[in-house]
C-alpha cells in the first residue's frame, strides 16, 4: 500500500513538473491540459498622445481591472482592447512626470500588473538649435551640452540623447520649464559641488555662479548628478527629440576623417542621416568625413556653432573655438582655433589647452 501511494505521488509530481516547465518554455502543453491560453498579455508601450489622453499598448486585447495615476489624475473614460486609451478630465501640465499603475486581464483570465512612468504630452516645445558642447573634462571644467531657444515654449518632455551613452533611452529628459525666445540652456554633465539645481522657473540666476558650476545668471542650467564621465570623447552624436521621435537638432562629431572612432557614432550617423538631421557631402547618409572634426577640442576649446550663419545640418556650421573660448550659457566666441598658429606658439608641438 505504501509503495502504491509513493508511486502515485511521484506520478502527480511529474505531471505538475511538466506543466510548470511548459509554462516557462512554451504554452502548448498547458493549453492542451487546461483548454486555455497560459501566457499573460505583454505590455508593449505607453504614450501620451494628447494633453488629455494616454495610451497603453498590449500584445492582445485586454480589459482594465484597475488604473491609478500618480500624481492623481481624473480618468474620465477608458477604452479597452489591444490599445488601452485613458482620457483625462483635467490634463496634466505639459511634460509633467506621471506614474501609471494598472492591472489588466485578457479574455482567458490572465492578468498583468503594469507600473510605468511617462511624461504628459507637451505640444509647446520651442524651436531650438544646439550651439556648443564640451567633450573634455579638466576639473572644475565639466562636459556640457548647450542649446538656444528660437521661440517661446515649454521644455517639458524634451529628450537629450548622447549616442555614446546609449540610443535606446534618453540621456536626459527635461522637466516642465517655460522658456522665452533667445534663452541659452546648458545641461552640465557632472555636478562637482553643492551649488547646483535645475532652473525650471523664471529666475535664470537661481543658482549662483561659481568656478565649479559655470552657471551664468542669464542662462538656464540643468545638471546630471554625480561626477561620473557621461559623454564619449570626440566621437559621438548629440541630438534632441520630441515626444514623436522627431529630431529637433543634432550634432555629429568625430576625432578625425577616415573612420568612425566609436561604433555608437556610426549608428547615430545612420539614424540622423535617415531623418535628414545631418547631411552627407552629397546629401545622403553622412560618413566619418561629414562629421565635425573634434581632434583639437579641449576643456577650454569647445565645439561651437557659428551663430552668425544659418543651419545647414552640416559640419560647415561648426568650428573649434580659440583656447579659453568655451562659453557655456553665453553667446559663442567668434575667435576660432588655428592649429598652425597654435603649433608655432608651442614651438612645433601642439597647444594642449
Amino acid at each position: 500500500m505504501k509503495r502504491w501511494v509513493s508511486r502515485f505521488v511521484r506520478g502527480i509530481g511529474a505531471v505538475f513538473g511538466a506543466l510548470v516547465c511548459s509554462c516557462s518554455s512554451g504554452s502548448a502543453a498547458v493549453e492542451e491540459v487546461w483548454g486555455g491560453r497560459a501566457q499573460a498579455p505583454v505590455f508593449l508601450a505607453c504614450r501620451a498622445v494628447s494633453a488629455a489622453e494616454i495610451t497603453f499598448q498590449f500584445s492582445v486585447p485586454v480589459r482594465v481591472l484597475s488604473m491609478r495615476l500618480d500624481p492623481a489624475g481624473d480618468v474620465q473614460e477608458i477604452q479597452e482592447g489591444e490599445l488601452v486609451a485613458a482620457r483625462l478630465h483635467t490634463p496634466y501640465p505639459g511634460g509633467a512626470r506621471v506614474l501609471a499603475d494598472l492591472v489588466v486581464e485578457d479574455a482567458q483570465g490572465n492578468t498583468l500588473n503594469v507600473l510605468v512612468p511617462f511624461r504628459a504630452r507637451n505640444d509647446a516645445l520651442p524651436s531650438l538649435l544646439i550651439t556648443e558642447i564640451r567633450t573634455e573634462y579638466a576639473k572644475p571644467k565639466v562636459e556640457f551640452v548647450e542649446f538656444k531657444t528660437l521661440g517661446a515654449g515649454n521644455l517639458g518632455a524634451l529628450r537629450l540623447f548622447i549616442a555614446g551613452a546609449g540610443m535606446d533611452a534618453p540621456f536626459f529628459e527635461f522637466p516642465p520649464a517655460p522658456v522665452k525666445a533667445g534663452e541659452y540652456v546648458v545641461v552640465h554633465l557632472r555636478s562637482l559641488d553643492g551649488l547646483w539645481a535645475d532652473e525650471t522657473g523664471d529666475d535664470l540666476g537661481a543658482v549662483p555662479y561659481t568656478k565649479d558650476n559655470e552657471a551664468q545668471p542669464e542662462a538656464r542650467d540643468f545638471w546630471i548628478p554625480g561626477s561620473k564621465k557621461h559623454i564619449a570623447k570626440k566621437a559621438d552624436a548629440v541630438y534632441l527629440l520630441d515626444q514623436d521621435d522627431r529630431v529637433l537638432d543634432a550634432l555629429l562629431i568625430n576625432e578625425g576623417p577616415g573612420a568612425w572612432g566609436k561604433d555608437a557614432a556610426a549608428q547615430a550617423a545612420e539614424f540622423l542621416g535617415s531623418r535628414g538631421a545631418w547631411l552627407g557631402a552629397a546629401g545622403g547618409l553622412p560618413g566619418p568625413d561629414d562629421a565635425v572634426i573634434s581632434r583639437d577640442a579641449t576643456a577650454t576649446r569647445s565645439i561651437c556653432r557659428d551663430e552668425n550663419a544659418g543651419d545647414s545640418n552640416r559640419a560647415a556650421d561648426w568650428y573649434i573655438t580659440a583656447t579659453s573660448g568655451a562659453s557655456p550659457g553665453r553667446r559663442n566666441s567668434d575667435k576660432r582655433y588655428d592649429p598652425k598658429a597654435a603649433k608655432r606658439r608651442a614651438g612645433g608641438g601642439r597647444e594642449l589647452y
